[in-house]
């Protein structure tokens, strides 16, 4: 590579007037190549050691006493970058008449290799590849998601991954979203599809909320769910009764939870005086004849019949207004306007005063859906006709269109509390069915 003609000292940028310093080749503001100004007018002649007048070459800083006047450098005009690589003339290529005593060049010998010029920070890298498809955003689902989590087009922020969940498995759906209130999302849900030794088919659905007073109430619903629905699917496979499936799987969950409570050993450091993990737990297993229930707490089951004649709530809460009117004391309409309401008496975890699964089987006479949620839904849809108002009317062919339209109309209700909700279409269709 020929090396750039070497100008004189410049004080200021010729393209911004950015103040420059000595040896700058290039403009730290905007870039623009030094290399490429024009050498300044002639202005003193350059004196050889023998007094001859010299031809007029760039001014450099004055000489001292002590040190010989340098000898002109060759004129060279600035060239464009690809006119450095062009061959040399010929009479370039003549060697060079040796030195004068006393006089030096001024310039230092090149070196066998030159830096490579700078990027221009004008120029925008080169964009990264693709990494596959933008998050969209769940808001106006129009604006792309940045890498902070927000949308682009109007700002919303983007929910965690639990924040907001969806699924469907075959023929049941379930969604779970974090509500308008709660800082992080503690239900947590479980699907399963399996076939039964008979040939039919059974779903599965479990729905479980974490105690917000406890300690790691989101663990706790998370393994109840899990550990229950791998329980009953397994059960069921190998020809267990659906009821006593049921009843075995939420013994699974509570030991599941149990275990919480000693793991990791310094999981209730940062809160000494909060109770073990805990939850409830809600599930329903459909076949082609039968409807099982189970449960523990105050998340409840409904059955909604496609003709909506009659609903019926299956499930009995294990709460504080439960007791209340089953013992006569207070009407529903009071027990559930007092503020212990919701006070639960049954959960699951270390701390419980005694496990007590509750397990209900029934034989359904018409089609219909099941429906398993936390109290964030019940709460806005508490009676049974109440439920069947607010599903769909092809719940059972769209389960989870349903369980989106179930978690809106929570929402649209204040939200206060998570949200989870499961739909599952009775009789079980044949596997692999699933919304339309």
């Amino acid at each position: 590579m020929s090396q750039m003609p070497r100008q004189a000292a410049l004080s200021k940028c010729p393209s911004c007037a950015e103040p420059l310093e000595s040896g700058d080749r290039f403009c730290g503001a905007c870039g623009y190549d030094l290399s490429a100004v024009p050498p300044p007018p002639p202005d003193h002649p350059t004196l050889a050691m023998n007094g001859a007048v010299l031809p007029d070459a760039p001014q450099g800083p004055p000489a001292t006493a002590a040190e010989p006047l340098p000898a002109p450098a060759p004129q060279t005009p600035a060239a464009p970058p690809a006119a450095a690589a062009a061959p040399p003339s010929a009479s370039a290529a003549a060697p060079s008449p040796a030195p004068a005593p006393g006089v030096r060049f001024d310039r230092a010998p090149e070196p066998d290799e030159y830096p490579l010029q700078a990027p221009d920070p004008r120029v925008t890298a080169d964009p990264a590849p693709d990494a596959g498809p933008v998050p969209v955003c769940v808001a106006c689902r129009a604006g792309r998601v940045d890498g902070d989590g927000y949308c682009e087009n109007c700002g919303h922020a983007q929910p965690r991954e639990r924040d907001h969940l969806e699924q469907e498995f075959g023929p049941v759906a379930a969604v779970s979203d974090r509500g308008l209130r709660h800082h992080r999302n503690e239900d947590a849900f479980a699907l399963g599809h399996t076939a039964l030794p008979d040939g039919t088919h059974a779903t599965v659905a479990i729905v479980c909320d974490g105690v917000s007073s406890a300690t790691r109430p989101d663990d706790a619903s998370l393994a109840a769910s899990r550990t229950a629905c791998d329980s009953l699917v397994a059960a069921l496979a190998h020809g267990t009764h659906p009821q006593q499936a049921m009843h075995d799987a939420i013994v699974a969950a509570a030991r599941a939870v149990d275990a919480l409570a000693a793991e990791p050993a310094t999981a209730r450091e940062h809160a000494p005086h909060q109770n073990a993990p805990a939850c409830t737990l809600v599930g329903s297993v459909v076949t082609a004849g039968l409807l099982v229930v189970g449960w523990v707490g105050d998340s409840r089951a409904y059955w909604i019949p496609d003709d909506r004649s009659p609903a019926a709530r299956l499930t009995e809460d294990d709460s504080w207004a439960a007791q209340m009117v089953a013992a006569g004391l207070m009407s529903e309409a009071e027990a559930y306007a007092d503020e212990r309401a919701h006070a639960i008496t049954g959960w699951l975890g270390a701390d419980a005063y005694e496990l007590e699964p509750h397990t209900a089987a029934f034989k359904p006479d018409r089609p219909g859906v099941v429906v398993v949620c936390t109290d964030g839904l019940w709460n806005y849809a508490e009676a049974a006709e109440e439920m069947a108002g607010a599903v769909p009317r092809d719940a059972a062919v769209r389960p989870l269109h349903s369980a989106r339209v179930l978690v809106g109309h929570a929402l649209d209700g204040g939200g206060h509390d998570n949200v989870t909700v499961a739909v599952v279409p009775f009789p079980a269709p044949p596997q692999g069915a699933g919304s339309a």
